[in-house]
């Protein structure tokens, strides 16, 4: 029990790190550094110099749209060059994400995002995580949201043309959101973490109708 309560906060913290050195590698959208240091280590003292690159970008947020009364969810299909090698398409199903501004809340980036790349209003918004994709090499720090919305006028082609964004919004009913989902077609991180979210507390949204 005592090792489970340890839990509850971290052994150690950004203090147990010495940051040697840092070398830029790229700079661009996103940046790639090559980082230096050493840290604490568990069964005390200090590691030797280690060498890591680190994908750098911003904190980013990602909103399931949800229809309570038609118990639909809103996804977007769009290009990804991450994803050019995947044996079925790069062109992937998500949820609508974007990626935060300096000194801007995750609130309002969802909403904005929201707007720009499914053409909706969120009237309701609801926090359901914050996590890292890959902490082992990218900084980015995502946070989850589910925006409640009313479906029946979406769909089409949205995007911002500065940023060369060609979005498809796709409107479904939840049970065969599922079945993408379960046939492996929603093979992102933000798509499993909003729809595992969403099968467990459905039937309370649901319920305020």
């Amino acid at each position: 029990m005592a090792e489970e309560k340890s839990l509850d906060s971290p052994r150690f913290a950004a203090a147990d790190v010495e940051r040697v050195s840092v070398d830029s590698l790229h700079q661009g959208f996103f940046s790639l550094e090559q980082r230096h240091l050493r840290h604490r280590l568990f069964e005390g003292g200090w590691s030797a110099t280690i060498t890591r690159e680190v994908h750098v970008r911003r904190d980013a947020v990602g909103v399931l749209l949800y229809d309570i009364e038609r118990d639909s969810v809103v996804l977007v299909e769009q290009f990804r060059a991450g994803a050019l090698d995947d044996p079925l398409s790069p062109w992937k199903l998500e949820p609508v994400a974007g990626l935060i501004e300096s000194g801007e809340d995750p609130a309002d980036v969802a909403r904005r995002e929201a707007i720009e790349e499914a053409g909706c209003e969120i009237q309701e918004l609801i926090e359901l995580h914050t996590y890292y994709p890959s902490p082992g090499a990218c900084s980015e720090k995502v946070t989850m949201f589910c925006g409640l919305v009313d479906c029946r006028a979406l769909g089409g082609v949205h995007g911002l043309a500065e940023e060369n964004e060609d979005i498809l919004v796709h409107v479904l009913p939840f049970a065969r959101a599922w079945e993408l989902l379960d046939a492996g077609r929603l093979d992102n991180a933000m798509c499993l973490i909003a729809f595992y979210w969403l099968a467990r507390e459905r039937a309370s949204l649901r319920a305020r109708r």
